[in-house]
């Protein structure tokens, strides 16, 4: 699909950690564009992606059609990879990407309900043929609620004024597209804290995605699930954008490679646990400064890797 056009983040890096070489599979568990798995497929090896977003698929399959049977797609989101790889006879991959956050063609189209930028619909999901959208689940919010998905998962200091904005309006027939919901939510913030760089919508709009889309679940779902994925001396990776993304990539790759768990003061190990996992990237890489200036999208992203040895 010519309109989505996604500029792929930290390709080069993420490529490199993860080692691709002929005959070696990989999982993608966020196709997008298909930039990362071009990348792969450059290196000689075989990929299975993944997207929720049908848009993302046809614009992959027509970038990667000329690749033959190295290349695989599936509408699915990552938190099922597992289901995916058992219906296609894969017993495990060499490695596994996902790179987290919406693109660029969602956050660029009205019609996507991702911009506050342009009217649009209250719609916000990754797969529009699946779950509910977010005038659906505004409704069925309180605004005990809405004020605690804005507070943790938009890290917002005015979530309790801009929930009870939103609830009011919303139970007013006044709230119905993006643009009346991004103007509310600048409303509800007095006007010397809107931050400088950002709409002062971003970070409720950033709330309600991952809400409606419960990133955070399938992140938590598919980093519990690398040991049943990634075999041994195979790698997995993950390229987040904010901080909350960032810390469930960081613990749970460092319970993977957690090995002893004895108090330090044991002079001999007593658990018997040995690491079966080791960290690639004690701190995560970031875009270059060349890259951040050509893609200011990319200036956020951390990427993080880790290698299982057993």
């Amino acid at each position: 699909m010519d309109s989505f056009q996604h500029r792929t983040v930290l390709r080069r890096e993420a490529v490199d950690l993860l080692a691709p070489a002929p005959g070696k599979v990989f999982l993608d568990g966020t196709l997008g564009g298909g930039g990362h798995a071009e990348a792969l497929l450059d290196a000689g090896a075989r990929v299975i992606g993944l997207d929720q977003d049908p848009s993302a698929l046809q614009a992959a399959r027509a970038r990667l059609a000329g690749r033959g049977d190295r290349f695989v797609a599936e509408q699915a989101n990552f938190r099922d990879a597992r289901g995916v790889l058992d219906r296609l006879g894969v017993p495990q991959v060499d490695g596994a990407l996902v790179d987290l956050g919406v693109s660029s063609p969602q956050l660029d189209e009205p019609e996507r309900g991702f911009s506050f930028r342009a009217k649009g619909p209250l719609d916000m999901r990754m797969d529009p043929t699946r779950g509910q959208p977010l005038s659906a689940l505004l409704d069925q919010w309180g605004e005990r609620a809405l004020a605690r998905i804005v507070e943790t998962l938009g890290e917002e200091r005015f979530a309790r004024r801009i929930a009870r904005s939103i609830h009011r309006a919303r139970r007013a027939g006044e709230l119905e597209d993006t643009a009346q919901l991004a103007d509310l939510v600048a409303s509800s913030i007095p006007r010397k804290a809107w931050p400088r760089e950002v709409h002062p919508a971003t970070r409720t709009f950033q709330a309600l995605r991952i809400a409606v889309n419960d990133e955070l679940g399938a992140l938590s779902a598919f980093v519990g699930d690398l040991p049943r994925i990634v075999g041994r001396g195979g790698r997995a990776a993950a390229i987040s954008f904010h901080s909350l993304e960032d810390r469930i990539v960081k613990q749970g790759f460092a319970k993977l490679a957690t090995g002893c768990i004895c108090p330090p003061q044991l002079p001999v190990c007593g658990c018997g646990r040995v690491a079966q996992w080791k960290l690639l990237t004690r701190k995560p890489m970031q875009a270059s400064e060349e890259e951040q200036r050509d893609n200011p999208r990319s200036r956020s992203a951390r990427l993080r890797a880790v290698e299982r040895l057993a």
